[in-house]
Parts: structure tokens; C-alpha cells; sequence
């Protein structure tokens, strides 16, 4: 069989523990036997990130900015207990956090919907796609424990000093910041994405609370929407408008969903969780990030799997959910067919789309879905991790 011929490469970005096992099994399972793949690989497996000191995830971004389409695989983020797991220097940044910093994009994050798994909530029958800022706020926080307490300010580039807070005895502080230009970046993103998929756009932060900070991304938020989109929203009968957090979080559980929710870069985090569970599970989620230039970065929405990764250690079977995986990979091998005019890289990576949800909605899928699917007349049966890579094959 020939395989597919690529132009240019995708920026392939490795990482740990069950997804790391899972992401070599589906190039060999699903990808390499029909696509002849260019990639420029990067590990960002913890061992590697400690031996170059972070470089490879620096390195990875900048590789995804050259030649526009990465994707990505779990990693973890280190914290104090993985520090002495892995003997590590120092408890390194969340890759995920460089590389959106580094690429300044907005993480758009939408269910994979499966015939035969419904939503928990009732009446959302069409899919919610979040839009998550993906620089700054307290992912970029400066904080420090006080243990003798006093009085804490912030120092401003004009000389005022603006007081924090008089702790009375030993206390905490955290320092956020964010820019117009990278709110900008993602305003424009977020009103890009809606026309482009012809979905009304909300977008909600807590400016009755923080009247400068967030209220800021309302202010750049309406003044873009005004000056460059209120026609072209007009024009395709789509809606732009905003609302406070709490309020948007009561309308989406009455809505029925089918429009983007644009968000703060920890609102868009919690939420994308909550909306994941609710239409299935995190592994039943697509996320790419999305730059202003238009470079593009595809990975799963959940952890690396670690408790499946020690049973595999062990020699015992897994039935890790890999779809989320899967569709990190063809949103990128579709991403790069659209990008180099290459129409069989796109159409295969729509064919193995096809080929996951159909062996899923035929009654083969992994276990943590089993007790989710009802469909008349198929029953589910759970399979291991490897068995359901291999029953979509067989649909290729």
C-alpha cells in the first residue's frame, strides 16, 4: 500500500507515564502504516525537561511557530512528591503553561460526541466549546509565604506604591498580571473562531469584583467586537455578548449548548473540566491551541494516566481511554493537509476519526465508558488499552 506523502513535518511533542506508552502505540497502530510521517520529534518527558534544564519545551514552542502545526502528548506537571519521584533540580513549570505562553494563543476545548453516550445534563444536545485565555493570571503568579506578616505592596513603574495588605501575622500573597496585547491576541482569536464556525460567542469574568483587572478584558473584549466584528456577527445572525462568571455558569446549564464560552485562563481550565465530565470524560475531549499568527497545537485535555502506567510497569492490563490522543493527532494531520493543500492527509485523518467513534458506537470501547454508553441493541463491552487501538484498525 503506498503510504501518504507529507510536505512538512508536524512538531511532535512526547511525554510521560500511560499516555507516553499510548502515543507510540497509536503512530504504530494507526498512523504509520498509512502515513509516510514527517515530524520533528521533541521529548518532553520529565527526564529530558530535567536534563535540559527546560530547554526542550522552549525549543518545542519555537519549533511549533516555524512550521505552524504541533501536537502533543500528556505530560506531567511536577509537583513537590514527583520532585523527589524524579530526583529533580527544581519543580519545573507546567510544559503546557510555556508553550501557550510562548505561542500567546487561546486553547479552544470541545467534547468528542459519541452516539450513545449522552450528557449528564439533560438538555445539552449540542456541544459547548470552551475558549480558554492560555497566558498569564495566576499561571504566571508571583507568590510568597510571610511568615512574620507586615505590611505588603505593590511597587508601580511610576513610583506609587500600592498597599496589599497589612498582614496582621504570618499570611500569603500572589502578584498576576496580564497584557492588552495578549488579551487582545485572544479576543480576536475567540471572534475568529465564531465566525469561522458560525457560533455565537460569551465571554465572562467578575469585573463587579476586580473593577481593573478583569474588567479590563471586558473593555478590550467590546471595544474589538465594535470596531472590527459587530458586522460580520450581524451579518451571519451570530451573538457576541458578556456576562458575569456566576451568571454564565446558570446559563449554560439551562442552555442547550452549540456556542463558544470564552474565558479566563483559570476559568477556562475548572470549566473545560466540568463540561468534559459532564459529555463523557476528559478523554472524550479535543483542545488545540490556537495563536494569533495561526500556529496551531493539538493535544488531549486530561493527565498522563498515572496509576494505568504503574499497573502497565507491573505487567498488568490497562484500559486507558486514548481518543482524546487519537484526535490530538488527526486535528494535526488535518490541520497540516489543509495547510500544504494535501486533500488524502486531510480525508485520512477524518477517516480515523470516523473509524474511533464507530468502533466506540458498534459496542468495542474502554472501560471507563461502559457505564456511560446505552444504545438499543448494542451491548458495550470493555476492552484493554492495545484491543481497542487494534479494533479501529480494523475499520482503516
Amino acid at each position: 500500500m503506498n503510504k501518504i506523502k507529507m510536505l512538512n513535518p508536524i512538531v511532535e511533542l512526547d511525554g510521560d507515564e500511560m499516555t507516553r506508552i499510548l502515543w507510540q502505540k497509536i503512530k504504530d497502530v494507526l498512523i504509520l502504516p498509512y502515513v509516510d510521517l514527517k515530524s520533528e520529534y521533541y521529548d518532553l518527558g520529565l527526564p529530558e525537561r530535567e536534563r535540559t534544564k527546560d530547554q526542550v519545551t522552549i525549543d518545542a514552542a519555537n519549533a511549533i511557530k516555524k512550521y505552524g502545526v504541533g501536537v502533543k502528548c500528556a505530560t506531567i506537571t511536577p509537583n513537590a512528591q514527583r520532585v523527589e519521584e524524579y530526583k529533580l533540580s527544581q519543580m519545573w513549570k507546567s510544559p503546557n503553561g510555556t508553550v501557550r505562553s510562548i505561542l500567546d494563543g487561546t486553547v479552544f476545548r470541545a467534547p468528542i460526541l459519541v452516539d450513545g453516550i449522552k450528557p449528564l445534563v439533560s438538555n445539552w444536545n449540542k456541544p459547548i466549546t470552551i475558549a480558554r485565555h492560555a497566558y498569564g493570571d495566576v499561571y504566571a503568579g508571583v507568590e510568597a509565604y510571610v511568615p512574620e506578616g507586615g505590611k505588603v505592596y505593590i511597587s508601580l513603574p511610576n513610583g506609587e506604591q500600592k498597599l496589599i495588605k497589612d498582614l496582621p501575622s504570618a499570611g500569603i500573597i500572589q502578584a498576576m498580571h496580564n497584557t492588552d496585547k495578549s488579551i487582545s491576541s485572544f479576543a480576536r482569536s475567540c471572534f475568529n473562531y465564531a465566525v469561522s464556525t458560525k457560533q455565537d460567542l460569551w465571554f465572562s469574568s467578575k469585573d463587579t469584583i476586580s473593577k481593573i483587572y478583569d474588567h479590563r478584558f471586558k473593555d478590550i473584549f467590546q471595544e474589538i467586537y465594535q470596531n472590527e466584528y459587530k458586522d460580520k456577527f450581524e451579518a451571519l445572525g451570530i451573538e457576541y455578548f458578556y456576562t458575569l462568571i456566576d451568571d454564565a455558569v446558570a446559563r449554560v446549564m439551562r442552555s442547550s449548548g452549540g456556542y463558544i464560552w470564552a474565558c479566563k485562563n483559570y476559568d477556562g481550565d475548572v470549566m473545560s473540566d466540568m463540561l468534559a465530565t459532564s459529555f463523557g470524560s476528559l478523554a472524550m475531549m479535543t483542545s488545540v491551541l490556537v495563536s494569533p499568527e495561526g500556529n496551531y497545537e493539538f493535544e488531549a485535555a486530561h493527565g498522563t494516566v498515572t496509576r494505568h502506567y504503574y499497573k502497565h510497569l507491573k505487567g498488568e492490563e490497562t484500559s486507558t481511554n486514548s481518543v482524546a490522543t487519537i484526535f490530538a493527532w488527526t486535528g494535526a494531520l488535518a490541520k497540516r493537509g489543509q495547510l500544504d493543500g494535501l486533500d488524502d492527509l486531510v480525508e485520512f485523518a477524518h477517516k480515523l476519526e470516523k473509524a474511533t467513534l464507530d468502533t466506540i458506537e458498534s459496542g468495542t470501547m474502554t472501560k471507563d465508558l461502559v457505564g456511560l454508553f446505552h444504545k438499543d441493541g448494542v451491548e458495550a463491552k470493555g476492552v484493554n488499552s492495545f484491543a481497542f487501538l487494534e479494533a479501529i484498525a480494523q475499520r482503516l
